[in-house]
């Protein structure tokens, strides 16, 4: 099958390797997740297997990628920006698979992935569908290429609950092999059966990976619990060489003593205490050689963020919002998405919409910024799903955080972004040249620093690796104020919300967890 070895991947801007020596094999069965943080390379190590031209205007690389005459099947994060001018029906007609292929089997791959067949034929934009709509659409023409194996970037982003669960029926049950990029832990676990995680440590300096041959969960365990016990070796033989330490010492200085204290007219014992300062010497050197020997305490790459303050709370009584709509539209009020809506929060609830890729979260809760982003009385904060949409994009992480010039500040500012191991460089850079995760990261920070007490989301974690995610989700279930987000993530819904409702054509329902509808 598919073979990668002694594959060396690098970045031809700051010379940043990737990956070093990497070796892997994509056999029969196997539905191997590629983890690792943004930026590490894991979209461009896709790309190279699927076409080493798409990388090589940015990345050098060295080794050997044996396709084998394998037909691959290759599904892009993004659409390439002149692909979201062309009409779905243009779009899927430079596939040459759907020219080929007979109603039924088109009909049929509309009724697998759960959209209209119609879609295949729409006039509408690519860049005016969904998220759901684009991923379903470009995965129906994959599959009818017929691949023999399928690679994957981030399939799972922007889906619908229904759609992750038919994603993930259908890279379980795949006959052929997959390999994809995944930030979702619940479509990881329920899915890989091979772990490729890449890494990035000593800020960025040095790339690591591992491969191994089990589940998500399973990995994740051992990896805490290998680390953890190499924790416990590194901490005791510290302490231990600090007993050493302290011993030669008063060894040392004791020797020393009596060599400035002995008479020169005792010459053997000036010979005897030589010596045996030669002898600590020598200790000396072996303390130093055993000092390079210590096992490393364990060196991982997710980031640390810091939780919200004190005074974050808001009062269990305090009427939050009390919103009401009887129409939400789009497209110039042409589109009806929903009707009849009401929304009422207070206090510190945690709340979360769901609802069908195209149903109008997004349009909703911009709606609901508009209306408490002004407010006084509260310090509301919104984070959209497309970044560029409140953030100027020539910022560099600093500019955006920092409230003022003074120097102070801007050193507040570089500690905190230090903490989350923001290296100086990328500090220095203009957030556009940041990795979604990074710039999902600038976003908590900016609502940690300002203070935030009610916190508008859109989609929070789906730039975080799944490594990264239960930090996140940690910090969001502890926040004392308000949180109305949108999201299908499940795990962050579960953990984190405790107010769930789903917007549906007739306005948003309340529903008991993703189980069932109250109503």
């Amino acid at each position: 099958m598919l073979q990668i070895q002694s594959l060396n991947l690098s970045m031809r801007k700051d010379l940043r390797e990737l990956l070093r020596d990497f070796t892997f094999s994509l056999n029969p069965g196997d539905k191997a997740a590629v983890i690792g943080e943004e930026g590490n390379g894991k979209s461009t190590l896709l790309k190279l297997i699927y076409d080493e031209t798409m990388v090589e205007g940015y990345a050098e690389w060295s080794g050997t990628v044996r396709k084998n005459g394998l037909i691959l099947g290759y599904l892009a994060q993004e659409l390439p920006a002149e692909d979201k001018e062309k009409t779905a029906y243009e779009f899927c007609c430079e596939e040459s698979a759907f020219l080929d292929s007979s109603p039924k089997e088109l009909a049929d791959a509309a009724t697998e992935l759960g959209f209209p067949q119609e879609l295949f034929y729409s006039d509408r934009p690519m860049a005016a569908l969904s998220g759901g709509e684009k991923v379903k659409l470009r995965m129906a023409l994959l599959t009818l290429r017929r691949p023999d194996c399928y690679l994957l970037d981030e399939p799972s982003n922007d889906l619908d609950i229904e759609t992750l669960e038919w994603l993930e029926a259908f890279i379980r049950d795949c006959p052929q092999p997959v390999l994809y990029i995944s930030h979702d832990e619940t479509l990881l676990e329920n899915t890989a059966n091979v772990i490729v995680h890449i890494e990035q440590l000593r800020r960025k300096t040095l790339p690591r990976w591992t491969v191994a041959k089990m589940g998500y969960r399973r990995y994740v365990e051992e990896r805490l619990q290998s680390f953890s016990h190499q924790e416990q070796v590194a901490r005791k033989e510290r302490e231990e060489e600090k007993k050493q330490q302290e011993r030669f010492r008063q060894i040392y200085q004791k020797v020393e003593h009596q060599q400035n204290a002995v008479s020169r007219q005792d010459p053997h014992s000036g010979r005897l205490l030589k010596k045996k300062m030669k002898s600590v010497k020598s200790m000396e050197h072996r303390f130093e050689r055993e000092h390079q020997e210590m096992t490393e305490l364990p060196d991982t790459e997710e980031a640390i963020l810091v939780g919200f303050g004190e005074n974050t709370g808001v009062p269990a009584g305090k009427t939050v919002l009390d919103f009401s709509l009887s129409r939400l539209t789009v497209d110039g009020g042409e589109r009806l998405l929903s009707e009849n809506l009401r929304l009422f929060v207070r206090g510190a609830e945690h709340v979360c919409i769901i609802g069908k890729n195209g149903a109008g979260k997004t349009t909703l809760l911009r709606r609901v910024a508009k209306e408490l982003l002004p407010r006084k009385d509260l310090r509301a904060a919104y984070m959209p799903q497309d970044y560029e949409e409140t953030v100027d994009q020539a910022k560099t992480p600093v500019e955006f955080l920092a409230k003022t010039a003074e120097k102070a500040e801007l050193t507040r500012v570089k500690t905190y972004l230090g903490s989350m191991k923001y290296t100086p460089e990328e500090c220095g850079h203009s957030i556009r040249e940041l990795s979604g995760g990074q710039k999902a990261k600038l976003f908590f920070l900016k609502m940690i620093l300002d203070g935030s007490n009610v916190l508008l989301l859109d989609e929070p974690t789906r730039n975080f690796s799944p490594l990264s995610g239960p930090v996140i989700r940690g910090i969001l279930r502890d926040f004392e104020g308000c949180i109305i987000s949108v999201s299908h993530d499940r795990k962050y819904i579960e953990e984190v919300c405790d107010t769930l409702y789903e917007l549906e054509p007739g306005g948003l329902r309340r529903r008991d967890g993703l189980s069932g509808k109250t109503g």
